[in-house]
């Protein structure tokens, strides 16, 4: 009867138990041809998000003015280098950590940015404030506040702008310093992937990062609500749209799969264990969805209004080329003064 039961029972693997993540050479080994074609295509997928965001980088930094080109930059490279570090990690699973932490570099800077970006539409932050001065702040918004509706509305002012920059500039900050930190635990063994004892850094540095997360993602979203009005008529909701996908994607159903490996949902397939399996699956689901977005940001931004915007301001520097033209000629027509 345990000769049966053993027959039926799949080989142990070492591999499962020991869920030590493998080296790139055992991936490529077992690749079927499918395999083949699902990381050529994938690779290529990379490729052209990069060639795309290249050529968008290029138009933006040679047709817009300075900060609004750097600006509109960063937030395009987001989606871009989320796909290449996912890239390199289908391809080298053992850099996951490393991925990981330059794709939330990118991705801090894209919220923050973001923001930015939401009021250098509005005129910049004297115009910001001159538009909205007598409006009051709605605070009660998601994802940190969305039920408390009891909250009282805030006057806009210099204190509660800086506030709300605060806000998205301290995700900036602090989120590439615990990645960072994160990293440094893991090469000691400190830090482990999908270990939620109390006496592992994980979960601690996982809550703190959630928590910065959340705050970040609320100071966006309460300055959206205030402006997006304003600017409906240059596609603000889409590109919030696209914006917020990003976030969620790249944080949310990492989460979740991450979630999914641990628990032995995601099975073990050798060479790849379980936990492992479902970075791998996450790493290929995200570079086909940062394709998808690095192409629809290429849509949003180039748009007509930048376009008129670039004729006025040329108007505007020609009109006072030719003034000043005009009024050398006019000197050179007097001749020199004397004064006496």
């Amino acid at each position: 009867m345990d000769a049966q039961e053993n027959a039926t029972q799949p080989p142990f693997n070492s591999i499962c138990s020991t869920r030590q993540v493998p080296y790139s050479y055992e991936i490529l080994q077992n690749l079927d041809i499918t395999g083949m074609l699902l990381f050529a295509m994938l690779t290529f997928m990379t490729l052209v998000s990069l060639l795309v965001f290249l050529e968008e980088a290029y138009y933006m930094y040679r047709k817009m003015p300075s900060p609004k080109n750097s600006i509109l930059i960063w937030i395009n490279s987001g989606a871009m280098m989320i796909a290449t570090t996912s890239c390199f990690g289908m391809w080298i699973p053992r850099s996951t950590m490393f991925t990981d932490f330059t794709a939330s570099v990118f991705l801090a800077m894209l919220i923050h940015k973001f923001q930015l970006m939401l009021v250098n539409e509005c005129g910049g932050r004297r115009e910001f404030l001159r538009k909205f001065g007598d409006t009051k702040l709605k605070i009660s918004t998601g994802p940190l506040c969305c039920c408390c509706l009891c909250l009282p509305h805030k006057d806009i002012n210099r204190r509660t702008l800086f506030i709300l920059k605060l806000g998205t500039f301290q995700f900036a900050f602090l989120r590439p310093v615990l990645m960072f930190l994160a990293v440094v635990l893991w090469t000691n063994g400190n830090f482990v992937i999908g270990n939620s004892s109390a006496d592992n850094a994980t979960i601690w540095i996982n809550v703190g990062v959630g928590i910065i997360t959340i705050t970040a993602l609320w100071a966006v979203g309460i300055m959206f609500n205030l402006v997006r009005n304003t600017l409906s008529e240059k596609n603000i909701i889409p590109k919030f749209a696209v914006y917020q996908f990003t976030v969620i994607l790249s944080q949310l159903q990492t989460s979740i799969i991450n979630i999914l490996g641990t628990a032995g949902v995601i099975s073990c397939v050798p060479p790849l264990p379980g936990p492992s399996r479902a970075s791998y699956m996450n790493q290929q689901l995200l570079i086909m969805e940062m394709f998808l977005v690095t192409v629809i940001c290429r849509v949003l931004y180039r748009r007509r209004y930048d376009d008129k915007n670039l004729l006025e301001n040329q108007e505007t520097n020609d009109n006072l080329q030719n003034s000043m033209m005009h009024l050398n000629g006019k000197a050179l027509e007097d001749g020199p003064q004397s004064v006496f």
